[in-house]
Order: structure tokens, then C-alpha cells, then sequence
């Protein structure tokens, strides 16, 4: 008898933290590029100290939509 089994339709999820690190990587979202003008200067400013995009996994900026 698993533990699935004893909580029943609780709506409860089980998991390991492993499990939940390795789902988060990758559904980690990746900005897209895009150099142009004012779209520039918010870029470096969200990956700037103040905002850290890279705790959330987004420090990858892809040219293409199909590389993000």
C-alpha cells in the first residue's frame, strides 16, 4: 500500500526536493534578446544586481525565439 493510496483524494502531492529542483530547471523561462533601443537598457537593468534575474533561473538571453 503506497502512500498514494493512504492520504486518497486529499489533494495532497507528494514529492522529493530533487524532483521539484529538476521540474523547475526545466520549466525555467529564457528571455528572448532583443537589442533595440529602450528594450536594451531594460534588459541590462533586469539583469543588473537590483533585480538578479539569475535566481530565477532567466540569465540566458537567446537571439532567437526558437533558442529561448
Amino acid at each position: 500500500m503506497g502512500i498514494e493510496q493512504k492520504l486518497g483524494n486529499l489533494g495532497i502531492v507528494t514529492t522529493t526536493l530533487e524532483q521539484v529542483v529538476n521540474w523547475s530547471r526545466t520549466r525555467a523561462m529564457w528571455p528572448l534578446l532583443s537589442g533595440l533601443a529602450c528594450c536594451a537598457i531594460e534588459m541590462m537593468c533586469a539583469e543588473a544586481s537590483h533585480y538578479d534575474m539569475s535566481r530565477f533561473g532567466m540569465e540566458l538571453m537567446r537571439a532567437s525565439p526558437r533558442q529561448s
